[in-house]
């Protein structure tokens, strides 16, 4: 049974290890992963000051989003899908959910920065490519910059 619900804040070495498998699945080497772990792990206080929706299959979890909204920007800091469950309709299922979720609390907008490998996605959602910025895990390396406007 599929139940989506708010992360807890014990949660959040599972949800740092699924967004590393999920990051994995595009082929990364070893030097760029462990960047990522340093960069990208989940800590209980980012769960307690943020969004963090959890996507779970008969009690698993498979999946999660975090969204940061605060006075500057709403952004899409995580969004991911375990790698056996991608391409299966999961992240359509998630992402619906996270538009909802952003709509009942207000949120127009957010930003997002993701791999290239993912930008399709993203864009076949309804986002739409803003720019380029550089990548906090590998210097030179550029990376898209989506938005998203919720409609009402």
């Amino acid at each position: 049974m599929i139940k989506i619900r708010s992360a807890k804040e014990y949660e959040h070495n599972i949800l740092t290890d699924l967004a590393i498998n999920s990051e994995a699945y595009w082929g990364y080497d070893p030097e760029y992963m462990n960047m990522f772990r340093a960069v990208y792990s989940v800590s209980e206080e980012f769960i307690n000051n943020n969004i963090t929706i959890i996507l779970e299959e008969d009690n698993n979890i498979i999946g999660f989003y975090s969204v940061i909204n605060d006075e500057r920007e709403t952004s899409l800091e995580y969004f991911y899908i375990a790698p056996e469950y991608i391409g299966k309709g999961y992240g359509k299922l998630l992402w619906n959910h996270l538009i909802k979720d952003c709509r009942s609390r207000g949120i127009k907008e957010f930003s997002l920065v993701t791999s290239p490998q993912a930008r399709e996605f993203y864009i076949g959602m309804g986002a739409v490519l803003c720019g380029e910025v550089e990548s906090l895990l590998k210097k030179g390396r550029i990376i898209p910059k989506l938005i998203y406007t919720i409609e009402n």
